[in-house]
């Protein structure tokens, strides 16, 4: 008899419910302190992240949080090790990637009595929602996705630089006036989602799962049609094929002044600013193109994602973590993150704290919060661990000529629809 994976997923988060349940992470010592682990994967973030926990403990001396980093891949390794075996660390950010898959097995706290609703939009909420609608961690910041170029690049070619009203077809036509003078990329289409065509598609009006993320969209004509703009970009000479990306990153090939435009999220900014020097004065950021004709709405998308902060549903300092939480979550705790350039604070009305980073720096980091206001959430449902691989594997076969667009899409569309029915 073949078992389902639901069945074997609530299996194996009964006996790991069960082996939480008898274990600990930390815990108080002997003198009534509570030594807390702080688990989190940008080590560029570190610093802010010490700084919201300073100023917790400062008001709870009793309480000392270690904040670690580690890398992205050898995170998730390692906390799902830690769930097995009941050490979680007591605080850890959750991806949305992943949430629903820890939330929906039992292994996060309820965090709903903690966090200020109000105070949140309804993608930051969502990003911490699991299936049952329980709010399963703390919200931690927001983001979006920018056009960032070269204006030096720009310049050489007589282009003027890209504004609230550019269109594809003025993306197009810039990379090839660019491509021309100068003989550098223009555009740069990676076959990424978030920092690619997943805001091409609902820019067009059409989408990536549909409303209650039970069906995916991509053989509606609206996706199509956004996806075959997308993906023919690379039949142009200025915009290098996947086979290029595979071996250079669009960013790495941008601040080696190869290219002149690469979609890039707002929390590699501040980094990309520190990291390359020679560069700050020759690029800038610019809100989405959009679509000029879509099949519904104004043409803007941006892709939005957020952080959010959890503990483990068994944790041993439960009570302490959740205070700890609360802080993170309100608005002190948001403004220090915010302030520390670490990342835009999920706090409403405090998104200016994150923009006053850059006061030193000529760069328009407003336009990331400007696209807030029609922003889209990242694609996500409980499925998404098995079938996100596959599609991006599908998707490369379109770029290389294995199947054909049409072909290609309706196996994406077959992939999302069997994972998210099984």
């Amino acid at each position: 008899m073949q078992v389902s994976k639901r069945i074997v997923a609530v299996l194996i988060a009964m006996l790991l419910v069960v082996s939480l349940a008898g274990c600990g992470n930390s815990g108080a010592s002997s003198d009534g302190k509570v030594n807390l682990t702080f688990q989190i994967w940008d080590v560029a973030q570190k610093e802010g992240m010490e700084a919201i926990c300073a100023a917790y403990t400062e008001k709870n001396p009793n309480v000392t949080i270690e904040v670690q980093v580690t890398s992205w891949n050898e995170y998730w390794t390692k906390l799902e090790a830690a769930a097995t075996s009941g050490k979680m660390p007591d605080i850890f950010w959750m991806h949305t990637n992943e949430l629903l898959k820890y939330a929906d097995n039992g292994m996060l706290a309820d965090c709903t009595d903690i966090i200020e609703a109000d105070k949140f939009s309804e993608i930051s909420l969502s990003n911490v929602s699991g299936s049952d609608g329980t709010y399963y961690g703390v919200p931690k910041d927001k983001d979006t996705v920018g056009l960032v170029y070269n204006k030096e690049m720009f310049d050489a070619a007589g282009v003027a630089y890209p504004t609230e009203d550019w269109t594809w077809d003025d993306l197009v036509s810039a990379s090839e006036k660019i491509y021309e003078a100068t003989g550098k990329y223009g555009y740069m289409a990676y076959a990424d989602d978030q920092l690619g065509y997943w805001n091409f598609v609902y820019q067009a009006g059409g989408y990536i799962l549909n409303e209650d993320k039970t069906q995916a969209g991509f053989t509606q004509p609206a996706t199509m049609e956004a996806m075959k703009f997308y993906i023919g970009l690379q039949s142009n000479d200025w915009c290098p094929d996947q086979n290029y990306f595979a071996e250079t990153a669009p960013g790495t090939a941008f601040f080696s002044e190869k290219g002149a435009m690469f979609l890039e999220g707002n929390w590699n900014i501040l980094p990309e600013l520190q990291n390359y020097p020679d560069m700050v004065g020759k690029w800038d950021v610019a809100v989405l193109p959009k679509c000029p004709n879509p099949a519904s709405g104004d043409g803007r998308a941006a892709i939005s994602n957020g952080l959010c902060y959890a503990t483990g549903a068994q944790n041993p300092n439960l009570e302490v973590v959740k205070d700890v939480l609360k802080f993170f979550g309100s608005e002190k705790g948001q403004r220090i993150q915010g302030e520390s350039g670490a990342a835009i604070p999920a706090y409403q009305g405090l998104e200016e704290t994150w923009v006053s980073c850059f006061e030193e720096y000529p760069v328009n980091v407003q336009c990331f919060i400007d696209m807030f206001d029609y922003s889209v959430q990242s694609v996500n449902n409980a499925s998404r661990p098995e079938w996100k691989s596959k599609v991006s594997d599908e998707l490369l076969k379109i770029y290389s000529g294995q199947v054909d667009l049409e072909t290609g899409l309706s196996n994406m569309q077959t992939i999302v629809d069997e994972a998210s029915a099984s």
